[in-house]
């Protein structure tokens, strides 16, 4: 796609994007054999569920009918969010990250694999998994010291959240148990 039409087309979308509450990310136009494929690309801080993909992609589709932005040729309009494994290229994408596991690649060279902790105006404070049984530790990372950042899959990880709620429930069964207990030798007495 030339700069000139990704301009154009970023123009045209990023309002009607930013009505529905929501980043336009990224625009791509791609030929899939005499056709193209019009991919838009949107985010929030909350995510974006399907009904509010839909609701985008309606608007879109019509203002894209209204105008010439796509020349006359067929297109197909496709309206996603990110994926798992995102890229993290602007500030807010550190801070959507907050809480997940990232792959940082740094411009010292290397590689680390930490958590994102928070994000501020200059970088992003960590933690680091221990390796063979050590405790996870802590570290600053700067804005400038990274190359390229990607949210990485957990597939085995224990949602806090999830095992908080599992033991507020268990104390609350204990307890109503316990009640029980208490009513039933109140009753044999």
């Amino acid at each position: 796609m030339s700069t000139t039409q990704s301009e154009r087309l970023r123009e045209l979308l990023e309002p009607l994007v930013a009505s529905q509450g929501l980043d336009l990310e990224e625009i791509a136009v791609d030929a899939v054999g005499r056709k193209r494929v019009l991919r838009v690309v949107v985010d929030s801080d909350t995510g974006a569920d399907l009904d509010l993909i839909a609701d985008v992609s309606r608007v879109l589709s019509a203002k894209l009918d209204e105008s010439d932005a796509m020349g006359d040729a067929e297109y197909t309009l496709e309206v996603g969010t990110p994926g798992a494994e995102r890229s993290l290229t602007e500030h807010r994408h550190y801070v959507r990250a907050t809480d997940r596991l990232v792959r940082f690649q740094l411009h010292e060279g290397g590689e680390l694999v930490a958590r994102v902790l928070a994000v501020d105006e200059d970088g992003v404070d960590l933690e680091v998994p221990g390796v063979k049984g050590r405790k996870a530790t802590t570290r600053r990372l700067a804005f400038g010291d990274i190359d390229k950042a990607r949210v990485q899959v957990e597939f085995n990880r224990k949602d806090t959240t999830d095992a908080a709620g599992a033991q507020n429930a268990q104390n609350a069964q204990n307890a109503k148990n316990a009640k029980n207990n208490d009513t039933t030798e109140d009753e044999e007495a």
